[in-house]
């Protein structure tokens, strides 16, 4: 499968074939689906926590001597019966939410979600993406010279007759593929809002489906190649 290739100016510079294996994979939603919510609840962090009469403080004291009251007996003022006492059948923090999924059904997954980054025309392939500095204007000027100067569908904005659009890009979040850690770039994208970057050998279906566009350098696809193709 052939793709154009930019430079950082958003000029085309060629074209790249891309493996078949990975980036022309038949769409299962089913699949992909199981596999998305798998890395949701694995990324879901316990917050709710409530405490049992074990871990209430206090009641150390019998309320009350157990006979000659009338009234019921007691043991701990933290019984759930109490009011400030511990709670019973509630949340806890030992409640595990993690679900584990083949690694096959996991790679697969991830190259349908790439292949279907191609066919929707979502995937920007560079030449080379490097920064001399780590300055946010200078990423972001890339990104803008990539979504004005691609002839990409999701680019152009519709503008509605009689007036004039500030900028011809329609918004969209993208993630930024990296072949290795580049700090100059992480740094540039943390303050740009709806940019993200991920390093190719970590690429994942929740994250590539969070983000609408994929951007990436050729070197990133060879990683992607050695890394989930065993």
């Amino acid at each position: 499968m052939k793709v154009n290739v930019y430079n950082q100016n958003g000029e085309e510079t060629g074209t790249a074939l891309l493996p078949k294996e990975i980036f022309d994979v038949k769409m299962n939603p089913d699949l992909v689906h199981q596999v998305v919510v798998s890395q949701m609840a694995n990324r879901r962090k316990v917050l709710a926590h409530t405490k049992n009469r074990g871990e209430v403080r206090g009641g150390g004291k019998k309320p009350w001597r157990q006979k000659g009251t009338g009234r019921a007996r007691h043991a701990s003022i933290r019984s759930p019966l109490w009011r400030h006492g511990g709670i019973t059948f509630g949340p806890t923090k030992e409640k595990v939410f993690k679900k584990e999924i083949p690694k096959k059904m996991k790679r697969l997954a991830l190259f349908m979600v790439l292949s279907g980054k191609v066919k929707n025309n979502l995937l920007i392939l560079l030449d080379k993406l490097k920064l001399e500095q780590s300055k946010t204007k200078l990423m972001a000027q890339i990104i803008e010279n990539l979504k004005s100067k691609t002839e990409l569908p999701f680019m152009e904005a519709k503008v509605k007759k009689g007036t004039k659009s500030s900028s011809p890009i329609k918004k969209g979040s993208v993630l930024i593929a990296l072949s290795e850690l580049d700090k100059n770039i992480i740094l540039a994208v943390r303050n740009l809002p709806d940019v993200k970057t991920i390093q190719a050998k970590d690429l994942n279906c929740l994250d590539l489906l969070s983000l609408k566009y994929l951007i990436m350098p050729k070197d990133s696809v060879k990683v992607i190649r050695d890394t989930f193709l065993e």
